[in-house]
């Protein structure tokens, strides 16, 4: 810290850097005991600190919870806004095509904060509940507007698309066999089936 108390550039690596590591292990932990059987003891012994020490980066397992969920929102929408701005911007089929494609490669590439993120969310903690709902459906506006920008038939079949495309998609992780086809491969059959295309491949 300098003469002025602001904080020096060269700690604030180290500060990001345990940060970080907390919430890796919190990740890690909420993924495989779940919310409810992971304690603030836990997660500080996987970071290699003092539990202690814990509650200077997050004032409760709360907080720790929201912030892996922030964490992995940002993942995902980072990796969907990436993929469609490849596709073609002419083509909101293919724009679809590319999110979903990234959306499902997300969830099944075996990352912690993915699977946090589609968990079943914490039913005693209301206020928690709402402001993950929150990120869930800020991140899924994405969608929204993709599937907006379809040239559908009938414009009240927007909402149902991408329900059942989301839906489908966050359950992948059930269904989904890794000899089979890829995330883009099955992203590719779904829109077509949207699209009433005759020429959908492989089946499930």
């Amino acid at each position: 810290m300098d003469g002025q108390g602001h904080i020096d550039d060269a700690v604030r690596p180290r500060i990001n850097n345990r940060r970080a590591r907390v919430l890796d292990a919190a990740a890690y932990r909420f993924r495989r005991q779940g919310y409810a059987a992971t304690t603030m003891r836990d997660i500080a012994a996987d970071a290699g600190m003092l539990a202690g020490s814990l509650y200077y980066h997050f004032k409760s397992k709360t907080a720790l919870l929201l912030a892996v969920h922030e964490e992995g929102v940002r993942r995902i929408a980072d990796a969907v806004d990436a993929a469609v701005a490849s596709a073609n911007p002419n083509d909101p089929w293919q724009r679809l095509e590319h999110a979903l494609a990234a959306h499902l490669q997300s969830l099944l590439d075996g990352g912690d904060y993915a699977q946090v993120v589609i968990r079943d969310l914490p039913a005693d903690a209301p206020e928690l509940r709402a402001k993950l709902i929150q990120l869930r459906d800020d991140y899924e506006q994405r969608f929204r507007h993709l599937v907006d920008a379809l040239p559908l038939e009938n414009a009240k079949d927007a909402g149902w698309m991408r329900l059942i495309l989301l839906g489908a998609a966050n359950w992948s992780k059930t269904w989904y066999r890794a000899d089979g086809d890829t995330p883009a491969e099955i992203a590719g059959h779904f829109v077509r089936l949207l699209r009433n295309d005759k020429t959908v491949g492989t089946k499930p």
